[in-house]
């Protein structure tokens, strides 16, 4: 129960579930994430955070509350509750339905579980072979994210006084994926602030944090002022996109700074640095708010390029925030993704998991699970292990 940005559009879709009339239980282990369930009047239900993932006792606890409280269906974010909830379903009352926010699905999840992902390029990655991959965009709630959130206490808080254009990164500072951008997104900050009055501020935590806080003072000290900002994780980061001039992000970030009208520059890896506009919104639609670059070194011109456009133009970045609201609120709102994962629900308790999937689901478990711990032994394993996309040989 971490903070990012899967977690939270796994909350906001239970509560807009819940909201459209259905009983809704959250379980997961403790962390920060749960302030955001209990808020949204959600029940929680803690998980041991030392337990193995996954594990055959929260199999038996999974469908003991299934049997208790008559759950109709058993959801798992990501492939480690994702086989707990396969595993549930096959002894107990509950279906069973996986969402994979991940830039990878687990070639071991079992051919008839019923996944959703986030892209459609990755709905058609993952379809040979599995009964039925669904399709929900990561959603968000134009009703709580939208323009004009206060943000006074923000600024005064990091002392961030109005008037410069503020680039604001939120996200966990994590090496999959994200790392990459931040990086270079510092040092670009740091060599423009000696020409334009720009300001990068970067909202997250993570274990890569000290090594985005030792490049910040280089920026900072390169540029002679605080051209960098570190405010750490935000549980609530509604000001933050309010405050900003324009955003940098990915994924589910990247849609929350469309709500609040900012325009945006997409973030992905290998030097993937594209600014939102209606030229270039088909290439998102389709593979996800993310791109991969032809290489690291293109990304400092191609983040620099974007931001002298936007820099040097109000009237372009007042256009492409009023898109990017219109964008996110008639494609992404929460009420139409609930209604469709709704819809999901009931296909999968018509049409329950197979078990013969089983044994073939517990050993490409048991595979991976070795794969890793040798991995780590060698000290090349990463965190997330199915968001390693640019390493993925093509």
């Amino acid at each position: 129960m971490e903070v990012g940005g899967s977690q939270l559009n796994a909350v906001e879709l239970a509560a807009t579930v819940q909201r459209l009339g259905h009983e809704v239980v959250v379980i997961g282990e403790p962390g920060p994430m749960v302030a955001h369930v209990t808020a949204a009047g959600l029940e929680h239900l803690p998980l041991d955070p030392g337990r193995r993932r996954p594990s055959a006792a929260t199999v038996r606890l999974l469908r003991d509350l299934a049997v208790r409280r008559r759950l109709d269906v058993v959801h798992g974010y990501e492939w480690p509750p994702g086989v707990e909830a396969f595993y549930t379903s096959l002894t107990g009352p509950a279906a069973a339905v996986c969402t994979v926010m991940s830039m990878d699905v687990a070639p071991f999840l079992p051919p008839s579980l019923p996944l959703v992902v986030g892209t459609r390029e990755i709905q058609e990655r993952a379809a040979p072979g599995r009964r039925h991959v669904h399709l929900i965009e990561p959603p968000v709630d134009v009703t709580a994210n939208v323009p004009g959130h206060p943000v006074g206490a923000f600024r005064e808080e990091f002392g961030l006084e109005e008037g410069p254009f503020d680039l604001v990164v939120v996200g966990r500072l994590v090496r999959e994926l994200k790392l990459e951008g931040v990086l270079t997104a510092i040092d670009v900050a740091g060599r423009l602030a000696t020409e334009l009055d720009l300001r990068l501020i970067v909202v997250g935590d993570g274990p890569a944090r000290p090594e985005a806080e030792s490049r910040a003072a280089e920026a900072n000290a390169a540029a002679g002022r605080r051209a960098v900002v570190l405010t750490g994780q935000l549980l609530d980061p509604r000001p933050a996109y309010a405050a900003a001039t324009a955003c940098l992000a990915m994924g589910g970030s990247a849609l929350r700074s469309l709500a609040f009208a900012k325009p945006l520059i997409v973030q992905g890896e290998q030097g993937f640095f594209e600014l939102l506009t209606p030229d270039t919104e088909k290439l998102f639609l389709s593979q996800g708010w993310y791109g991969l670059g032809a290489g690291p070194e293109e990304g400092p011109a191609r983040l620099e390029s974007a931001l002298r456009t936007l820099a040097g133009d109000p009237a372009l970045r007042h256009r492409l925030g009023e898109y990017g609201r219109r964008l996110v609120t008639d494609r992404f709102s929460l009420d139409r993704a609930a209604r469709t994962q709704l819809d999901i629900y009931q296909q999968s308790i018509a049409e329950r998991p197979a078990p013969l999937d089983a044994l073939t689901t517990a050993t490409g478990v048991l595979r991976h699970k070795l794969h890793r711990r040798y991995q780590r032994l060698r000290g090349t394993a990463s965190r997330d292990d199915f968001n390693n996309v640019a390493r993925r040989p093509v």
